[in-house]
């Protein structure tokens, strides 16, 4: 597969499907940053309560390297991209919008997003879009930290009591749906693959499933049978607490969006 030395290089429809992936990927990572951000202060322990801040901080620090490359390819600036534009224009899944919840769910939720961003950044590490690939491979590395994090507490509270043991089974069986949601198909799938740009959805959601199984297995869960993907996050279709988690993250923005600060 030929490379792609860089963003100037890219054309066509090659170009649109990279422009659709990047902002799949920046706004999962800006809204489940938000949304780990609302245990700063409120986690059970101090350890806690660090760990998710410094992940919050980690996926803003994401999302906003993806809108640098989007306003690159001749999108808006990155912060017309995060705090700019109408519930409509988003493309996260819907996973990420849902409300924090309780502990238990925040942990699966986080556990089951980290292992599919492991399962993407692994897949986009070797992409043909060289841009791309350096700055995954980048952020793989600071991604891994999560992942154990995430692992540890869901083995920690799978295995502890009864009263944990259920909270978590409830979490999962209501997340796990959502996670599905990550790996929706879009228009743009084939030509990323046939590009060598990333992996097709399918496969990406295979392997994931191969890795967060054997630690649900471990911690004493179980999937969920009749679970069934929620879909429409790629394309603009959300849960409506997407629409009031953006109220309060513009709310500065919108005041004065030329602002300088």
């Amino acid at each position: 597969m030929d490379k792609i030395e860089t963003l100037d290089a890219l054309t066509g429809a090659t170009r649109e499907a990279v422009v659709h992936l990047l902002y799949r990927m920046a706004d999962d990572e800006l809204i489940i940053g938000h949304r780990n951000s609302e245990w700063t202060g409120h986690a059970p322990i101090l350890e806690a309560d660090i760990a998710f801040s410094s992940m919050a901080q980690d996926e803003m620090g994401h999302a906003q390297a993806y809108y640098e490359i989007l306003h690159a390819l001749g999108e808006r600036d990155p912060d017309t991209l995060a705090f700019g534009r109408k519930p409509r224009e988003y493309r996260c899944a819907s996973l990420v919008c849902l409300p924090k919840g309780d502990w238990g769910f925040s942990l699966i939720r986080q556990f089951l997003y980290d292992a599919a961003e492991q399962v993407r950044l692994t897949a986009l590490a070797e992409s043909s879009l060289v841009p791309l690939a350096q700055l995954t491979t980048k952020l793989r590395g600071e991604e891994k930290y999560h992942m154990m994090h995430g692992r540890t507490w869901v083995l920690r509270l799978g295995n502890a009591t009864t009263e944990s043991h259920a909270k978590m089974q409830a979490a999962l069986d209501r997340a796990y749906p959502h996670a599905l949601g990550l790996f929706e198909p879009t228009e743009f799938d084939e030509t990323l693959a046939q590009a060598g740009v990333c992996t097709r959805e399918e496969e990406l959601q295979k392997q994931w499933e191969s890795a967060v199984a054997p630690v649900l297995d471990d911690a004493g869960l179980e999937v969920p049978d009749s679970a069934r993907p929620v879909f429409g996050g790629r394309v603009g279709k959300h849960p409506p607490e997407l629409a009031e988690l953006l109220n309060q993250m513009q709310m500065v923005y919108s005041i004065d969006p030329a602002a300088k600060w």
